[in-house]
């Protein structure tokens, strides 16, 4: 268990507690990262995400995002013991949550739904942090779509660009970029409390159906871009959304603003995996200047 030696000694002098690891086991850590469940004999547990050496402010962000959530008493996020750095890798620790598959559908929109209430006076977080491997920018504005357009879709556009994707993907996020005030005609948007990367993946349940989410990509902005980003790769139920609907109704208009949001990840998908996701996103994008018209 040479390997965890500098992880190891970092849990013990964060918790107090002498920590011998006994068994690992490799666990699903999406595509990103490697993820691991460290126990002891004495039945300690521990979840452990790695990534190569250089990835610690990545680590350190998803630690704060998730004290973050977890300081607004809603909903239930794994409790980050530490992060850091070795010469080996960067990782995170985390409490060791035994997850069973699908979140109660009721306590997950209800709970979300307060969780969105938590609001900032601007829009933005004080540190940066990834929206899967890509940098993803929070400096703090005032207005939403300036927000929207520098630092959301505005910088996906021009990463994309770099990678090559030009031609009818610029001129039609150009007009975007231009044209998207239209959608948002009479919203008062408050700067709410979001998860930022709300797909199924990182949604799962405990054995009671305590909803459980994790792998936060954590800001303030439009509670309608976290609703928005439960339909791209589905995985939540009617329920779901008809529990969150009653405890915070969702202004009119959403079904479109739902495209123009859900555009910032599939053009994020363009850069880490390739070309497979350009048209799709072409499709979208045309889809949301038809409806502004």
């Amino acid at each position: 268990m040479k390997q965890w030696q500098g992880v190891i000694q970092h849990i013990e002098d964060v918790t107090g507690n002498v920590f011998s690891v006994a068994r690992q086991q490799r666990l699903s850590g999406g595509s990103i990262n490697d993820a691991f469940m460290l126990s002891d004999d004495a039945g300690q547990q521990y979840f452990v995400k790695t990534n190569g050496p250089g990835k610690k402010a990545m680590f350190e962000a998803e630690d704060r995002g998730l004290r973050a959530l977890a300081a607004s008493h809603t909903l239930k996020v794994p409790t980050p013991v530490c992060s850091g750095e070795t010469r080996q890798h960067s990782y995170i620790v985390m409490e060791y949550l035994a997850l069973h598959g699908q979140a109660d559908p009721f306590r997950l929109g209800e709970q979300l739904a307060a969780m969105h209430r938590h609001t900032a006076e601007r829009f933005g977080w004080q540190i940066d942090n990834t929206i899967g491997a890509t940098h993803q920018s929070n400096a703090w504005q005032q207005d939403w779509l300036t927000f929207w357009a520098e630092q959301r879709l505005g910088f996906q556009l021009k990463l994309a660009a770099q990678n090559g994707y030009g031609g009818e993907l610029q001129v039609l996020g150009e007009r975007l970029l231009l044209d998207m005030s239209r959608l948002f005609t009479a919203r008062q948007i408050q700067p709410s409390m979001l998860h930022g990367d709300l797909w199924g993946g990182n949604v799962a349940g405990m054995a009671d159906g305590t909803p459980v989410i994790f792998d936060p990509a954590f800001y303030y902005g439009d509670r309608e871009a976290d609703i928005a980003m439960t339909y791209v790769f589905g995985g939540f139920t009617a329920d779901f959304y008809a529990a969150y609907q009653d405890a915070y109704p969702l202004d009119d208009g959403f079904d479109v603003r739902k495209t123009f949001y859900n555009i910032y990840h599939i053009i994020n998908h363009l850069n880490m995996f390739g070309g497979a996701y350009h048209g799709q996103s072409i499709h979208m994008l045309e889809q949301v200047l038809a409806e502004i018209g």
